[in-house]
């Protein structure tokens, strides 16, 4: 069962990783509108229909809100409002350092604070529950050696921006700025971390044992993402006003061919989280992979994400030593995923 959950989990991470590909399909249209398009589709309505999975027969979806303490529900959703300035971020952190490289910082660091960040917060207004005591020296560990995949796959990219030419450097990402990157990767991570404390504050928004263990956490899922959806929304339509990009959506001769790969995007991103929510109900055996399943949900993104990379050919150009390095952060990060389960 608990590999069947981290199976299920691995194949969020591919989708989610794969789902900047149809983006590059999307034609005549500026990042902001295609971009709160496809979250149209990943942030509220495949979320909006994953929650409905929660509610039992002979409940409503109302009833999930009803009776949920307040409290709970809009910290779930202000969590949700800070993971989207994450998300914004997080599409610059590719711009100025590729798929793989600005998903590897960004993800890693969101893996370590999403994981640590849950439980002291939660301490801090529920300290009758203990939930420090998720934090064991099995989690502690699986998100050290994260880090440390994480910083070795940092160096390969400071290896890669050292070895390079500066027309190398462009022709594998148009926009690489490698001190820049770097800077706007860590924000997105440490703002997109606050996804999985949003989960932590609203995993008991359901209806406890009528609903299936691997729906439990799509409620707060959807609360989730419909806060980071406000965030992106107010960002992307600021940017159509200043940049007179309205008559995007008029476009009638791409419309159809933009609107079916930003469903497909959207439908590809939010699959890590639906497949996160079904993990868990795989893992429950397991307290530590479930506290830490965020983590490797992150980490085997970025494991993704830099097969996507060398798919793109983002690291042509670069010397044996450099992807050798990079061969062995992305090492690391698989053995992180399954290390706390042998402890």
């Amino acid at each position: 069962m608990i590999a069947l959950g981290l199976l299920i989990i691995a194949i969020g991470a591919f989708c989610q990783s794969s789902s900047y590909v149809p983006i590059n399909k999307v034609k005549d249209w500026s990042w902001e509108s295609y971009w709160i398009v496809q979250g149209v589709f990943a942030w509220l309505i495949l979320p909006l229909l994953g929650a409905l999975l929660a509610v039992p027969e002979g409940h409503t979806f109302c009833e999930l809100f009803y009776t949920a303490p307040s409290f709970n529900i809009w910290m779930t959703m202000l969590f949700g409002v800070l993971w989207g300035v994450g998300g914004l971020t997080f599409g610059l952190s590719m711009r100025y350092l590729g798929v793989a490289l600005g998903q590897s910082i960004a993800l890693g660091t969101c893996a370590a604070l999403g994981t640590i960040m849950g439980p002291v917060l939660l301490n801090i207004f529920f300290p009758e529950n203990d939930p420090l005591s998720q934090l064991t020296f099995a989690v502690i560990l699986g998100v050290a050696v994260t880090l440390v995949g994480i910083a070795v796959i940092g160096v390969a990219g400071s290896m890669k921006a050292a070895s390079l030419s500066e027309e190398e450097k462009k022709a594998a990402v148009k926009d690489f700025n490698f001190p820049k990157g770097i800077v706007i990767a860590l924000l997105a991570g440490f703002m997109s971390g606050c996804f999985n404390v949003g989960l932590e504050f609203g995993k008991d928004i359901n209806f406890g044992e009528l609903t299936d263990p691997m729906f439990r956490t799509l409620p707060a899922t959807f609360l989730v993402t419909l806060g980071g959806f406000v965030t992106n929304a107010v960002y992307c339509f600021y940017q159509n006003g200043k940049n007179n990009t309205w008559g995007d959506y008029k476009k009638g001769t791409v419309l159809l061919n933009n609107l079916v790969f930003c469903i497909l995007a959207g439908a590809l991103w939010y699959s890590q989280f639906f497949g996160l929510s079904l993990a868990k109900g795989f893992l429950i055996g397991s307290p530590t992979l479930t506290t830490l399943s965020f983590c490797i949900l992150m980490a085997l993104n970025v494991v993704f994400s830099n097969l996507w990379g060398i798919i793109l050919h983002e690291w042509k150009g670069c010397n044996r030593k450099t992807i050798a390095v990079l061969i062995i952060g992305i090492a690391v990060l698989i053995v992180s995923s399954f290390l706390p389960q042998l402890i």
